[in-house]
């Protein structure tokens, strides 16, 4: 009798939706974080069974929980390392992890740079609101310098720290960023998806309750494009409602505001290089108001995945030495009794 071959329907945005109220303030940036990234799974053909978000603690790593996926919602700041061990356990996985500014460069810091120099090839979404969030806002370390919080009354005197500079300077392989609501989110994480290695992904999130409108120069819809440059491959970078503006670099190597016209066109702008680890360095420096803000690839190259070395070395010792035995090495050597 002929076997009927089955053919399975492809999932949608809402078949990645769980069943659980999504329990986030109203207004809060992660509900559109949360509406792209299904849509980025249904979009990619991703299967329930063989996704896995990861996070620690904070507002942003609630995530797995709204997700109908394998999830864990892991310990403060050592969700990279969480991710480490499932990819490394089941390298067929696709693994995402989200993390806050809070979560991911503070008590987590260490374990995020190690993920990204490794090259593990994990999806990371870092969601940055410049605040904590869950513990009812006390400042976080992308927080602006002179920001009065709860825990910093008299302004903080810390010198906010960089995401995208830092990922850069942890040679990660691809680094982007994107804002909760902008049209180009979907783009980037689907990229970032596709990348093979460590993807970072910077997220501007509106916490609309300790830190609302912290990126509006980046949100509002008659502003923004004169506060943002969309990066694109190959492209001059250009910007403004109209269009009437560029980046280019001067004779030290620094960028610089320029308006088209009047003896400058486009062809005296810089062109972006996503494979230019430098410029990307750069672009990262750039920070509104002085200067608009770069959104999207700023830096991607193909490297060795840290998982796919490792299968190396273990299929290397094996083909040398054999399958091994545990209980032959724990009883190997030297031994002793311990007595009471």
């Amino acid at each position: 009798m002929p076997t009927e071959e089955i053919t399975l329907a492809a999932l949608t945005a809402k078949d990645f939706a769980s069943d659980q109220d999504v329990r986030w303030c109203p207004g809060c940036g992660d509900y559109a974080i949360l509406n792209q990234v299904k849509k980025v799974l249904a979009s990619l053909g991703s299967s329930k069974e063989n996704t896995v978000f990861v996070a620690g603690i904070g507002c942003s790593s609630r995530f797995p929980y709204y997700v109908d996926t394998y999830g864990m919602h892991s310990i403060h700041g050592r969700a990279p390392a969480f991710a480490t061990g499932i990819k490394m356990a089941n390298p067929g996985l696709d693994v995402w992890l989200v993390t806050g500014d809070g979560d991911g460069l503070s008590i987590g810091g260490n374990h995020l740079i190690h993920l990204l120099r490794r090259n593990v090839n994990v999806n990371m979404m870092l969601f940055n609101n410049r605040i904590y969030g869950l513990t009812k806002g006390q400042y976080s370390p992308t927080s602006e310098e002179g920001k009065k919080t709860k825990s910093t009354p008299m302004g903080s005197i810390d010198m906010p720290l960089n995401p995208i500079s830092l990922a850069i300077a942890a040679e990660a392989s691809f680094v982007a960023r994107s804002v909760d609501v902008d049209k180009g989110l979907g783009g980037v994480l689907t990229t970032a998806a596709q990348h093979k290695g460590s993807s970072f992904v910077e997220i501007y999130q509106d916490c609309n309750i300790f830190n609302h409108f912290a990126f509006k120069y980046s949100t509002d819809k008659d502003t923004k494009e004169d506060n943002i440059v969309r990066l694109e491959h190959g492209k001059p970078l250009v910007f403004g409602r109209d269009r009437d503006k560029g980046i280019r670099l001067t004779a030290d190597g620094k960028p610089e505001v320029v308006e088209l016209g009047k003896g400058i066109t486009e062809d005296d702008l810089l062109f972006h290089d996503e494979h230019d680890e430098k410029l990307a360095f750069v672009l990262s420096r750039m920070r509104y108001p002085k200067f608009p803000e770069p959104m999207g690839v700023f830096y991607s190259i193909k490297d060795d995945c840290y998982e796919d070395l490792l299968e190396e070395q273990v299929n290397a010792a094996i083909d040398k030495r054999g399958q091994g035995d545990l209980e032959s090495l724990l009883y190997s050597g030297e031994t002793w009794e311990v007595k009471g």
